[in-house]
């Protein structure tokens, strides 16, 4: 089953982030999935399909590849770099028309016994897309003089 987990999380990434194709996540999702994110905070399924077509909205060449993926037990994790071009207003803000810096993450999935992603966890450099659309100032995650 480990294959068949990897397989449906790389398929949210690929498919349903880079790809558009929100469907997959009926597909591979329990109805009651929880996405436990960094920005966005904790969301459902349904809210977690919106969040996906805000992202690809405002960038609208966003694409994800999966760097690594390996599975233990009833979970899989995943890490992954993304990239898109802000084109359309994000969170209020105006888009820059410039693509930004490759962002990186980690997701830690956890599949139920029929094979459904019921949690997933995400971890990515938010303060690198926050600087890159204009959120907060370049100089502020430069981080302390040391």
């Amino acid at each position: 089953m480990s294959q068949a987990n990897i397989d449906a999380s790389r398929r949210v990434i690929e498919e349903a982030f880079s790809g558009g194709r929100l469907e997959v996540l009926d597909e591979v999702c329990a109805e009651d999935c929880v996405s436990h994110d960094p920005l966005t905070g904790d969301q459902g399924l349904a809210e977690m399909k919106h969040s996906i077509s805000m992202y690809r909205d405002a960038f609208p060449d966003l694409t994800f590849t999966v760097d690594d993926a390996f599975a233990a037990d009833d979970k899989v994790v995943m890490r992954w770099t993304g990239s898109g071009t802000f084109e359309n207003e994000f969170m209020g803000l105006q888009p820059t028309h410039e693509k930004g810096s490759p962002i990186h993450g980690i997701s830690i999935d956890r599949f139920d016994e029929n094979g459904k992603l019921v949690e997933t966890w995400g971890q990515w450099e938010t303060l690198t897309l926050m600087r890159d659309i204009g959120a907060i100032p370049e100089a502020a995650s430069a981080g302390a003089p040391g």
